[in-house]
């Protein structure tokens, strides 16, 4: 067996007691390397761990070594230390300025004498196969037996071997609980990124399988109908009649023959026997936009569906009995509605069994510029137009603007900048005059200056890709397709808690 030195023994002491105590695995593999270049001079340490299903030994970490916003890794047999990878041996390099192999793919020694260095990889294996790779630098000159230090760094390998396990493990789950998601997102025409409508999203995965009634709330604009629709496409109902309703576009007189049909003769001009829109949607969906606005009348019809599910039509004592799912949506607050007698409280407690909550686009900071490129691309795409982005001073006002009209205010600004455009960029000049006025703010409200709302919509961003990353602030980088010194700089800046998006051990 290997006798280390007294400084290779402390090492390794100290190296157990960390990795007995109840620490963030990142950390006690921060603290890894840090010991390795404080006490035995192999710097640059760096722990890459494999993917599973690749192969690819991914960069994790580093000490001395700038990585920030890089995304490095190594393919099977790439590299020094893609080749320890695939076979699970050790390599020592006596001299990195002759090696051929050697990749240096974060530029550490690019301005060293890499004639004067070695490089010592070893393989980290847990449960007998290969989760990772650990390699250090260590000045040439300083090596007295490359087999003794190629043991040592074998033996730190194995003390760590369980943490970098579970690191693996938790980028396995990551990446699994992100194809999860991807595969679960429901089939929709709603656009969004933000933490709001991710929110939704999930909303309409858990309620499409059921029958449940289904409140959708949201002011005028936000896309309650795109909901209802998603919700209809993602159960087992698809196949069947999607029927839609404008309560608030019908007088009190039309809207029981609209909803329950009528006889020949029920009423003047009567003249011949109709279907109403809840016997079409049988074995469907039958969605009821803006049902705050029914009549007292049509409320307690209407009721009685959702109780008995049948009804009667205008003119006849005849029962007729549907399946059909309800959606209804209003841009009311029914709860109020209820509370003071403008709508009956038996029905608001029947209609929200499921509620779902639209959010309006100025709570949607981060979707506001996504949701743009999807409309220009639309209306480009519809109107023979070769525009492919929106200029920065646009963005700024798009960004600053309340939208009181919501996602449909900014999809007609758009086609009406889609249509002023005669070149590939959407200027400021092309957007709508109330866009480019003093922006003033719904309600009385005071609104803050370009600058602060820019600066929500930076916080917007970073907050969603650190929840993303669980903290990992140079992951959340690489999601912005920015640096981890920009996204530092912002997190102090904006004053983000950045340890409570991180997953601990």
């Amino acid at each position: 067996m290997k006798q280390f030195a007294y400084e290779e023994l402390k090492v390794l002491y100290r190296l157990a007691r960390i990795f007995t105590a109840p620490q963030d695995l990142r950390e006690q593999l921060e603290q890894t390397l840090k010991l390795l270049s404080e006490h035995t001079g192999m710097d640059r340490g760096m722990i890459s761990i494999l993917d599973r299903d690749s192969g690819e030994a991914i960069l994790d970490l580093a000490h001395g070594v700038d990585i920030e916003g890089l995304d490095i890794s190594y393919k099977p047999g790439e590299g020094i230390t893609g080749k320890v990878a695939q076979t699970g041996k050790p390599m020592i390099i006596r001299n990195l300025g002759t090696e051929k192999q050697f990749l240096d793919r974060t530029g550490a020694r690019r301005n060293l004498d890499r004639s004067e260095l070695s490089f010592i990889c070893v393989p980290i294996i847990y449960d007998e196969r290969v989760v990772g790779v650990l390699s250090a630098d260590k000045v040439t000159r300083e090596i007295s037996s490359p087999d003794d230090d190629i043991a040592f760094l074998a033996e730190v390998a194995t003390l760590i071997a369980q943490a970098v396990h579970m690191r693996a493990v938790e980028e396995d789950n990551r990446r699994l609980k992100n194809m999860l998601g991807r595969s679960q997102r429901p089939s929709t025409d709603l656009v969004g990124n933000s933490k709001e409508m991710k929110e939704v999203f999930g909303q309409i995965f858990q309620v499409a399988d059921s029958n449940a009634t289904v409140l959708i709330q949201g002011e005028t604009g936000t896309g309650k109908e795109l909901v209802a629709r998603a919700i209809h496409r993602n159960s087992p109902r698809a196949a069947g009649p999607f029927v839609e309703v404008n309560c608030a576009a019908m007088p009190d007189t039309l809207i029981e023959s609209e909803l329950f049909g009528h006889e020949k003769g029920a009423f003047t001009g009567a003249h011949q026997r109709r279907s109403g829109r809840f016997e079409e949607a049988n074995g469907g969906t039958i969605f009821l936009d803006e049902v705050g606005e029914l009549s007292p009348l049509a409320q307690a019809k209407l009721l009685r569906v959702i109780q008995e599910r049948q009804f009667q039509p205008l003119g006849t004592a005849r029962m007729v009995k549907v399946n059909v799912r309800i959606i209804v949506a209003t841009n009311r607050n029914l709860e109020n509605d209820s509370a003071s007698g403008k709508f009956r409280p038996d029905l608001y407690y029947r209609l929200n069994v499921f509620p779902i909550y639209m959010p309006p686009l100025r709570e949607r900071g981060s979707d506001i510029i996504l949701l743009a490129d999807f409309f220009v691309e639309k209306y480009a795409g519809q109107l023979n137009k070769a525009i492919k982005r929106i200029s920065t001073p646009a963005i700024d006002l798009l960004l600053a603007y309340h939208w009181p009209g919501n996602v449909r205010e900014l999809e007609n600004c758009i086609e009406r900048a889609t249509l002023l455009a005669d070149g590939d960029t959407i200027e400021s000049v092309h957007l709508p005059p109330s866009l480019q006025m003093k922006v003033i703010a719904p309600q009385g409200k005071k609104q803050g200056q370009l600058a602060s709302l820019i600066s929500t919509y930076e916080r917007s961003l970073i907050v969603d890709a650190l929840k993303e990353a669980h903290g990992n602030q140079s992951r959340a980088a690489r999601m912005l397709g920015t640096t981890k010194r920009i996204v530092q700089y912002k997190i102090e800046k904006l004053g983000i808690d950045v340890e409570r998006f991180k997953t601990r051990s």
